[in-house]
């Protein structure tokens, strides 16, 4: 028996050295693939490797399918080494390259360097952030964070925080917490405890609002949506003058009170007001709520202050652009994302509040398989229960390998590199022939603007030149795809009656220049004097 074990335990062992070797050289070789396709920072900085790979080898869906040939067939054996390789050179040569310098299609693009090595890090030591017992050096770097963030957004040193996965989910967070704080009663026996609940936000405000009121029970007939300036800025006479309109109607024989500026037109609304989101640097236009007006109101009325950072918090981290946020300061809560303009890998998206121990009074359930409180060291290093999820990365590590590496000042220069580089773009095509800018001027590094094709220059602008010129974006888009040139995306704005026009973003990675922003103006108008 003992030989017939031996034998066994040796087959064991060979297979795993013959795994183990296999294993490493297929992973050096996936790196190999990823820097031959230009997809590690760094690889296609010059404009001479760009030619060769473009932002994008775009595929109709059907026949990116029928190309690809994704299906995993049932039983049998895997894939062989080389099969598997020359499928994922495939899928790489079928994705979008957000680390392409002229890819400004989101509000994200390349990612950093050092943000990199952090994922590398803790994707290969796959552990859980929920207690310090299995993650011990990643439950204090994001202590650390989170104390930086603190500082950073000048918010209380005692307040508290913790890393959501993406800006929805954050804000989320904060709906949470302002319904806590507005009806404690809630968490325990329902939201049949609570007056119905009303949320405010700017009409530009980001849809997770919405998507949050319809999870948590609000209802997303109870978000008004605050009319805005001819800058996408919420106007704060009109918030307060809403905030009094339901508060008014609840005190009404029939409990409401008509409201205007609803997402869903006017209607009747009756409760209390329990959170007004303001957004600094709105989706589309990039434009910065008016906080300090906003947390006036708020504290006037007794109502949760949040803002939603996601997009434009990263110009917290200049000293030429951090005004744009005064007022963030005496936020009940901010959401920011160092995954999109600051370029740390996806995801990685911060939640902050002021009010200590809230997060877990809000969202304790106190799993006793997980946060014993008679463990062997100090389980206030546990933060997993003040989380609404069981399982979560260790994304903030991600954020301090950055950090620790450029430092303050490293971050800034990154920041102002973006926002300088808009700015010339924005003098570039301001008073060009071609190009008509949606705003005179912006905030943030969305510069918004429509093209206008030789054909249709100088006509009268009537509802059929709108009608044509609605069509240009679109048709412009599909010709950057297909030549793989380019990626800026565009869309309407329907609550200020506009047209389709393009939204150019510029992030901090991979760090832009003057000369990609005079590419960017050249291929518009190469790809958009036929149209």
């Amino acid at each position: 028996m003992s030989s017939l074990n031996g034998g066994m335990n040796g087959r064991i062992e060979d297979w795993h050295e013959s795994s183990s070797n296999e294993e490493s050289s297929f992973l050096s070789r996936v790196v190999q693939l990823l820097r031959s396709e230009g997809v590690l920072p760094g690889e296609l900085e010059s404009n001479e490797n760009t030619i060769n790979c473009p932002v994008v080898r775009f595929q109709h869906p059907a026949a990116l399918e029928e190309n690809l040939q994704l299906d995993i067939p049932d039983g049998g054996k895997g894939m062989s080494e080389e099969r598997l390789l020359s499928k994922l050179s495939d899928i790489i040569k079928g994705s979008v390259k957000t680390s392409h310098p002229h890819f400004y299609n989101q509000l994200y693009g390349g990612l950093d360097p050092y943000g990199l090595a952090g994922a590398w890090i803790t994707e290969a030591l796959n552990t859980n952030q929920y207690t310090f017992e299995v993650a011990p050096s990643f439950t204090l770097a994001e202590k650390a964070v989170l104390q930086k963030c603190l500082k950073l957004f000048n918010l209380p040193e005692n307040g508290d925080g913790i890393f959501a996965p993406g800006g929805s989910m954050s804000n989320m967070y904060s709906m949470v917490l302002a319904r806590h704080h507005a009806c404690p009663e809630a968490r325990a026996k329902g939201l049949q405890q609570c007056p119905p609940l009303v949320a405010f936000a700017s009409q530009d405000a980001h849809y997770s609002l919405r998507k949050g009121a319809n999870w948590l029970g609000i209802g997303t007939d109870n978000i008004i949506g605050v009319p805005t300036d001819d800058e996408g800025k919420m106007i704060p006479t009109e918030l307060e003058a809403a905030i009094r309109r339901v508060k008014q109607g609840s005190k009404h024989t029939n409990g409401c009170a008509t409201v205007n500026g609803t997402h869903n037109g006017v209607g009747e609304l009756c409760g209390k007001p329990f959170i007004v989101v303001a957004t600094a640097g709105t989706t589309v236009l990039g434009s910065y709520d008016p906080l300090e007006e906003i947390a006036d109101i708020c504290q006037r009325y007794g109502i949760w202050f949040h803002v939603d950072a996601c997009w434009g918090g990263s110009l917290i981290l200049s000293k030429k652009y951090r005004s744009l946020l005064h007022g963030i300061e005496k936020a009940d809560s901010v959401s920011w994302n160092p995954h999109k303009m600051l370029g740390a890998p996806l995801q990685c998206s911060v939640f902050l509040v002021r009010h200590q121990g809230l997060m877990h009074k809000c969202n304790s359930a106190a799993a006793t398989y997980l946060f014993q409180q008679d463990k062997f060291y100090d389980a206030s290093y546990d933060t997993g229960d003040k989380s609404v999820q069981c399982g979560r990365k260790v994304d903030a590590f991600k954020l301090w390998t950055m950090w620790a590496a450029r430092g303050d000042n490293g971050l800034s220069a990154l920041v102002e590199n973006a926002m300088d580089c808009s700015r010339y773009f924005l003098r570039l095509i301001t008073d060009r022939p071609g190009f008509r800018l949606v705003l005179p001027s912006f905030e943030c590094t969305n510069i918004c603007f429509w093209f206008i094709p030789p054909r249709l220059r100088g006509l009268e602008e009537t509802q059929e030149w709108w009608d044509d010129l609605e069509k240009v974006a679109p048709n412009l888009k599909k010709k950057m795809i297909l030549q793989g040139s380019l990626m800026i995306g565009y869309q309407p704005l329907s609550n200020k009656g506009l047209r389709n026009f393009f939204r150019l973003v510029v992030t901090c990675q991979p760090p832009p220049s003057p000369s990609h922003m005079e590419y960017v103006l050249h291929e518009i108008e190469r790809l958009g004097k036929d149209l």
